[in-house]
């Protein structure tokens, strides 16, 4: 009985937090704790600009534990943050970001103007010859966007879920040795 009761906090326990860090890309932020805003380029969050990395997300039970993992390369340097050293592959890319999206800036002729779009493209494009200047050997700082991990609120809900399979359980115990 001491490991059904175990299983079934424990799957309860994946349920709530698994929901709950799947949130934190709909808050933009780890619980209450707001991610750093993307530098340039496209509104919204980096982490969820296609969704892979929130998809990813996987909760393992393991005798008397759970471990959340994610199969993107890059989910580690976003949850903890860190230094990226560039690579001359990194720069390939950079400069290929660069031509690619100044190639979508138009300026009109008669009045010498870009339209937003191409305001947005030409900062962008700026923002990837930056990064394709920089040395090989130089170091990209991440900031930390974190979605999963320990916190207060994680250790509340651990706490009320545990509460309530034992409240269950005097239920469930109170009716058994009821007298009849």
């Amino acid at each position: 009985m001491e490991n059904k009761i175990i299983e079934k906090i424990l799957r309860d326990i994946k349920v709530e937090l698994t929901d709950e860090f799947d949130k934190n890309f709909e808050r933009k932020a780890f619980f209450s704790k707001p991610w750093v805003q993307r530098k340039v380029g496209k509104k919204g969050s980096l982490l969820i600009a296609s969704g892979a990395l929130r998809r990813s997300l996987t909760a393992t039970i393991s005798e008397n534990s759970i471990t959340w993992s994610s199969s993107m390369p890059y989910a580690n340097i976003h949850n903890e943050g860190g230094e990226i050293i560039v690579t001359a592959k990194m720069k390939r890319f950079f400069w290929a970001k660069y031509y690619e999206l100044s190639g979508k800036v138009k300026v009109n002729a008669k009045k010498k103007t870009m339209s937003e779009k191409s305001k947005k493209y030409s900062e962008e494009a700026e923002f990837y010859k930056n990064l394709a200047l920089m040395k090989v050997g130089d170091k990209i700082v991440m900031p930390q966007r974190q979605f999963i991990g320990d916190a207060p609120e994680v250790q509340q809900a651990i706490k009320t879920i545990i509460d309530d399979n034992l409240k269950d359980i005097e239920t469930y115990i109170k009716t058994i040795l009821k007298p009849k």
